[in-house]
């Protein structure tokens, strides 16, 4: 009953028949009103995302017909960032190389139009949290959230679809990060690409697919780390950014054309079970097989995995048996090695899934970020 009743919920919050009505909701009662289309920024002042999204808001705002009201907010409370000094490190790496793929120059901080006051933070924390979000470097409009760069191809397409676009170009100005394109010099010779994976994160069920693919191109040894979720290792989630990850990841689905929305929370003994058969899938060379089956049975399928017939059909289809199924959730030694992927994953300055490492170079961290996992694959 309580998987049935998790799956409906899902599937209400991920209907694209839910978002579509809230749009059209939206947008009558703006017109009722006569307002102009208005696109909320929030900028954290101490986030390097927010300071790179602040530099592109003039062009974003020349090209649609929309207001853009900006709005200062403090750093995320602890149950949205958790490992906040290992964020603020990573933040700094990974925006550089992110501007650097759009050819753009990274500021050290916010234009100046933005003035930092207390009462500004305090306002703008307040809209934010009104309006159901928790981070910097994030845009409103009519009921969406989008976080930063990575995110600013789904406004655009909204944006077109309610004919807001101005005369200025076709192509959207931040596209998509690419899927992997196997660039030249594939398989040239051997690599190992570490896939810091969990069996509850949507984000690892959208990469798994193309981290496999990119394995396979590049001849790369696929090492799965596998690590327990975030809040099974007593890291706080609030209930704002659950609702936002599930949201988000269905829309990136649909970009990668993946099935998602049937929904079976596998926290606790589900995800326990699981990773213990991951375990020895991997022994038995059966471990990505395993891993993408029960992502897909969870995020996609509405599988509960927490039963016994729902674990075995995951295992099956993965090529394993009732009887490696039964050994496997007799061996506890899947704890240990979590613990060390975990470590591991910390020692590279990340804290959550999916992440990736190609041989010893600087660690990736999100399913947006595996055209730098093939740029690593094919300058190793």
């Amino acid at each position: 009953m309580t998987a049935s009743l998790a799956r409906a919920g899902s599937l209400f919050l991920t209907s694209p028949a839910l978002r579509d009505a809230v749009r059209a909701a939206h947008a009558a009662w703006r017109r009722a009103r006569g307002q102009t289309p208005c696109v909320h920024v929030f900028h954290d002042p101490q986030d390097p995302y927010s300071h790179l999204l602040a530099s592109v808001m003039p062009a974003f705002a020349q090209r649609y017909a929309v207001q853009i009201v900006d709005h200062l907010v403090p750093p995320p409370d602890a149950d949205a960032a958790p490992e906040a000094l290992a964020l603020a490190a990573w933040a700094r790496r990974d925006a550089e190389r992110l501007a650097k793929h759009h050819d753009l120059i990274l500021p050290a901080a916010l234009p100046a139009h933005l003035r930092v006051t207390p009462q500004a933070l305090a306002d703008g924390a307040g809209l934010r949290r009104r309006l159901g979000h928790y981070l910097g470097a994030t845009l409103y409009f009519e009921g969406e959230w989008y976080w930063g760069i990575d995110r600013l191809h789904h406004l655009e397409a909204r944006l077109l679809r309610a004919g807001l676009r101005k005369h200025l170009g076709r192509e959207p100005l931040w596209p998509a990060p690419p899927v992997p394109a196997l660039l030249p010099g594939a398989g040239a010779r051997g690599r190992r690409l570490t896939f810091f994976c969990s069996l509850r994160s949507p984000y690892t069920y959208l990469a798994v697919a193309r981290v496999r693919e990119l394995a396979k191109a590049y001849q790369a040894e696929l090492e799965l780390a596998f690590v327990l979720p975030m809040v099974m290792r007593g890291l706080p989630i609030s209930t704002a950014k659950r609702l936002y990850i599930v949201r988000d990841a269905k829309r990136e689905a649909e970009r990668l054309q993946l099935p998602f929305g049937d929904i079976v929370d596998p926290v606790g003994p589900p995800t326990e079970r699981g990773l213990a058969v991951l375990h020895h899938a991997i022994i038995a060379g059966r471990g990505e097989d395993f891993l993408e089956s029960f992502l897909r049975g969870v995020f996609a399928e509405g599988i509960d995995a927490g039963s016994e017939r729902g674990l075995r059909r995951i295992a099956s289809r993965a090529g394993m048996n009732d009887a490696a199924v039964a050994r496997a959730l007799e061996d506890p030694s899947w704890r240990s090695l979590a613990g060390q992927h975990r470590d591991r994953m910390q020692r590279l300055g990340l804290w959550g899934v999916p992440s990736f490492q190609v041989d010893d170079r600087p660690g990736l961290w999100g399913q947006d970020r595996l055209f730098m996992v093939e740029q690593d694959l094919a300058t190793a």
